[in-house]
């Protein structure tokens, strides 16, 4: 992908309709596939399948049940502080590596992987009473595992992003980010490349696959919807060797938040 072909100037999205409801060690590559033909719908090149992370930790099983979780007393102390479940406290804090900060029904966390995020990513919505839903455990390979098996499905080049909804500083409602990607490019870097005006861009980097997780979020919808898996159509894939989520990550010391 050349820095002039990354922005398409025609780009088509499919919501899956009628996708099943997951269980743990489901064949998510499978569904997928079963649900495009259901859907008449069949892979080109250069698709992108944008896939939510709850079907992607359900089927991984990636799910917790409160009543097994034995808080410590620093889960107790924050349940208290925060009006949360000790048991979910337990939970985020297992799966987080800092709290950066904390108030009233919510715990900002560095997660294990990375990311700075409300709760660890811990999600009780879609789930059954008294469970929850924790991120993948590593949604690099996650989204590496789809794309090989949907590519071999299809005899396609194809890239997967698994998204997740999340929160951002400065505004309010979440949006749609990537936290595992293959396939694709996630960050395309501007700097030295000339603008309009022949001026060296200097600091833009356009995060791409965040840019398509947010797009095909909005097709997904958020609660009883059941689109989980959405097809992006118009991009130029430019796959890379290790490419990661990573990559989007901002480093601690130049987080203006931390």
């Amino acid at each position: 992908m050349t820095t002039a072909s990354y922005a398409p100037d025609r780009v088509e999205m499919v919501a899956l309709t009628g996708f099943p409801l997951i269980e743990s060690g489901d064949d998510l590559a499978s569904l997928v596939a079963a649900t495009l033909k259901s859907n008449d719908m069949t892979l080109l090149d250069d698709d992108v399948v944008v896939v939510a992370q709850k079907i992607v930790s359900k089927s991984e099983g990636r799910i917790v049940t409160l009543a097994d979780v034995q808080p410590s007393a620093e889960a107790r102390k924050r349940g208290l502080e925060t009006d949360k479940d000790p048991a979910l406290v337990q939970v985020i804090l297992d799966e987080s590596t800092a709290v950066v900060r904390q108030h009233h029904g919510v715990m900002i966390v560095e997660h294990r992987l990375g990311f700075v995020m409300a709760n660890a990513g811990v999600d009780q919505s879609n789930s059954h009473a008294g469970q929850v839903i924790l991120l993948p455990e590593d949604p690099d390979a996650s989204a590496a595992r789809l794309a090989a098996v949907l590519g071999e499905l299809s005899g396609r080049r194809v890239g997967v992003i698994v998204s997740d909804s999340i929160g951002r500083a400065w505004r309010n409602g979440t949006v749609g980010h990537a936290i595992g990607v293959a396939g694709i490019k996630p960050l395309i870097d501007l700097r030295c490349t000339m603008d309009l005006f022949e001026r060296p861009m200097q600091v833009t980097e356009v995060a791409l696959a965040d840019e398509i997780a947010a797009a095909a979020s909005a097709l997904m919808g958020q609660g009883a919807e059941a689109k989980p898996v959405v097809i992006v159509r118009g991009f130029t894939l430019a796959p890379e060797d290790g490419a990661s989520v990573k990559s989007l990550l901002r480093p601690k010391d130049l987080d203006l938040f931390r």
